[in-house]
């Protein structure tokens, strides 16, 4: 994944590992090798994000408009 750096990533999947959104497969083997899942608890989040996620998609032009539209009215503000 580009831009996102080993230890962004080690944090990030730890924190979701934490919170019970991701289960870790630890295969213990040399070289090391893990695999991640989602939960049934990441699963049901991700069930309720995707209605979400449809909704950006299909207002990302009017809200790019937006965001242009105020940065021509406020200058300063970005």
């Amino acid at each position: 994944m580009g831009g996102v750096t080993q230890r962004m990533l080690t944090r990030t999947l730890r924190q979701l590992e934490r919170d019970g959104l991701i289960v870790r497969h630890d295969h213990r083997e040399v070289p090391p090798r893990v695999e991640y899942e989602l939960s049934e608890l990441g699963m049901g989040l991700l069930v309720h994000m995707i209605p979400l996620w449809t909704w950006v998609v299909e207002n990302a032009d009017e809200l790019r408009g937006s965001r242009a539209n105020h940065e021509i009215r406020n200058p300063q503000s970005s």
